[in-house]
């Protein structure tokens, strides 16, 4: 008061200057006046646990994109696909896969998986703005009728591949720390944790027995990680950027206690060893209905074994990838078996020596099981021992069979 009453003059050039400077200062860009802060963009990344179905046992991933400014909570999913298609198992079977991109909002897919009681953990990436910019923009884009299918392939391209590669794409200077054990496992050995953490025996063996050798290879790290959910996600726990960590922030959105969906006693090992019993009993017991129920149980089996053995012949010739290829298993699925079943009963004297040599070549499987390159499914064992055993009983009796008399030729005088 004393001051603006006797320098009226200075007064008004000291508020000048106080405006000058208050006009200045809000000049200076601040986070509150961006009309439009792109660092309100959220992406995490989305695994979620193996579920009760066939494609959904090994996990699933998926990317979330969160703005609350906007209002806007969308998941893409790299894991869609029409089973409605009536050749979508003859598609299956060949390995043409067409999956597709598809976007949901954040409610409806967590609503899906709340349904089917499977946890979800979100980690939430550390990216810059305009990362997360152009990550959102490429997810957009992917989207469009044109980019959104891709064909899918079992362990290199898959939904966690396209998840993982594309914000890998966008991180700058990405490095990723080694998550596999040593010695590393095989791809085999990686599906193997799944199945058997599920108590899912019968899948386990079903795919042991179709796919071959080449799921017995060693992933690289980063193979690994782009191939199963756990492992992209273990390996975004160990990733760096240029700026930090790759995972800003981990939280579990949904959590259920792990259940095991599988029946554990009815294993595939015990089946065939139930199936070598019964056999023994039979061949034990000479009585005619015990001999010709043991005639049946070999016409079963041997066919049985045939089908599975054409199963894997066409699914190593015909399907498009490489994952079937090389199976050492059709030695003991012999589709030969098919053929030899129809002259069990004429006994020509070549199928003796058919069932000697799948006795051998049983036998030479069997010896060599733990050191075959590709390893096979733990139940073979005891099926091998079954194959021996019939087959060399079915060698030994075509060979003690007697051969009907051949009614001498007539003469003509």
């Amino acid at each position: 008061m004393y001051f603006s009453q006797n320098h009226p003059t200075v007064n008004r050039q000291l508020l000048s200057v106080i405006l000058l400077l208050c006009l200045l200062l809000s000049s200076f860009p601040g986070k509150s006046q961006t009309p439009e802060d792109s660092c309100t963009l959220e992406i995490s990344l989305l695994t979620c646990a193996p579920g009760t179905d066939l494609y959904s046992l090994f996990g699933h991933t998926a990317i979330r994109v969160r703005d609350q400014q906007r209002g806007m909570d969308v998941v893409y999913n790299y894991g869609t696909f029409d089973d409605r298609d009536p050749l979508f198992y003859f598609h299956f079977t060949n390995g043409i896969m067409i999956y597709s991109l598809s976007a949901s909002t954040y409610e409806d897919f967590m609503l899906e998986y709340e349904y089917d009681h499977r946890a979800v953990v979100a980690q939430s990436l550390n990216l810059t703005c305009d990362q997360k910019k152009n990550l959102y923009e490429a997810l957009r884009q992917n989207t469009t009728e044109e980019n959104r299918f891709y064909n899918y392939q079992f362990y290199a391209d898959n939904c966690t591949t396209r998840a993982g590669k594309i914000i890998a794409s966008h991180s700058s200077s990405l490095q990723i720390d080694n998550i596999l054990p040593n010695p590393p496992p095989t791809y085999r050995q990686m599906i193997h944790i799944y199945l058997e953490r599920q108590q899912q025996y019968w899948p386990e063996f079903g795919i042991d027995m179709l796919l071959g050798a080449n799921l017995d290879q060693k992933p690289s790290n980063e193979q690994a990680m782009y191939f199963l959910p756990d492992y992209l996600m273990n390996g975004f726990d160990h990733a760096h950027t240029g700026t930090g960590p790759l995972v800003r922030k981990k939280e579990t959105l949904l959590q259920f206690p792990e259940t095991k969906t599988g029946v554990a006693w009815f294993t595939p090992s015990l089946f065939f060893g139930l199936l070598i019993l019964l056999s023994v009993i039979l061949t034990l017991k000479k009585k005619r209905p015990a001999q010709k129920a043991l005639q049946i149980f070999d016409i079963v089996l041997f066919s049985l074994l045939g089908l599975i053995g054409l199963i894997m012949l066409y699914v190593w010739i015909f399907r498009v990838d490489e994952v079937c290829r090389n199976n050492i298993n059709i030695f003991w699925a012999l589709p030969t078996h098919l053929a030899a079943v129809f002259f069990l009963r004429k006994n020509p004297s070549w199928l003796k020596y058919y069932f000697l040599i799948t006795a051998v070549i049983a036998s030479i499987l069997l010896i060599g099981f733990v050191w075959w390159p590709q390893q096979m499914n733990s139940a073979v064992a005891p099926l091998l021992i079954l194959v021996i055993f019939r087959s060399f009983h079915q060698f030994i009796k075509l060979r003690n069979a007697k051969v009907p008399a051949v009614p001498p030729a007539k003469s003509r005088i």
